[in-house]
């Protein structure tokens, strides 16, 4: 593929290098209620997802700086991971149905523990310093959808007010980055954008031309011709 995704994660690393500058802000300020330390795999086990031009990027250089060996390994992790985020948002979908509230919604897959492919079995990331903005984030209080959240571990105690990462405004500037770059790609997809999927989905998926739709579409396959048996007398 031709096309130079470097500007456009380049502009990434800002956004990521700002969020991670607000949660390093906050953890200055407030040292005793940050409880981030080495070896701790809460945030490891969030189910979150990932807008598209941090899939995009996780899987580029996924592919590009991990070993064939460790990728299939780390594949293999991804697939389990994936059928189970799938029966979660099948599960929460059915719920929406059926009435339930987005905050309740919200609040249940919040409950849930799902392990990330990226995580080792000595509780390390394998891809550490390309780990997403959530991952950097976990561990301060968040504001998503107008309410505040922070990790369980934590211990900014409830009803106190304390400065706050803007998860909604990092996802609208993920989302207009991502608007341009698939305006600029002439992708047939132009809802590319919108797409949300999770770190499971992004190690698993080729983000090759046909995907990215780019180029002249191509034809549809030809239905395979019946071979007719003659009869026999």
């Amino acid at each position: 593929m031709d096309f130079d995704f470097t500007p456009y994660f380049n502009s990434y690393e800002k956004i990521r290098a700002a969020a991670e500058a607000a949660f390093e802000s906050i953890k200055d300020a407030y040292p005793d209620a940050v409880k981030c330390k080495l070896h701790c795999d809460d945030c490891c086990h969030a189910v979150f997802d990932l807008s598209f031009i941090e899939a995009l990027y996780i899987s580029y250089h996924f592919n590009r700086e991990v070993e064939e060996s460790d990728r299939l390994r780390i594949v293999e992790k991804a697939n389990k991971a994936d059928r189970r985020v799938y029966k979660l948002k099948r599960d929460a979908a059915k719920a929406a149905r059926k009435g339930a509230s987005e905050e309740r919604i919200i609040t249940e897959i919040g409950k849930e523990r799902v392990a990330c492919p990226l995580l080792s079995d000595e509780q390390r990331c394998e891809m550490y310093h390309l780990r997403p903005i959530t991952c950097r984030v976990y561990g301060v209080p968040m504001a998503i959808g107008g309410k505040g959240r922070t990790c369980g571990l934590s211990q900014f105690k409830h009803g106190q007010s304390y400065p706050t990462v803007n998860i909604d405004k990092l996802n609208q500037s993920l989302y207009d980055l991502s608007a341009q770059l698939v305006r600029d790609l002439e992708s047939r997809h132009v809802r590319m954008a919108e797409m949300l999927v999770p770190i499971s989905m992004a190690l698993l998926t080729r983000y090759d031309e046909t995907y990215l739709g780019i180029g002249p579409e191509p034809e549809p396959e030809k239905p395979a011709r019946k071979r007719h048996r003659r009869g026999t007398r």
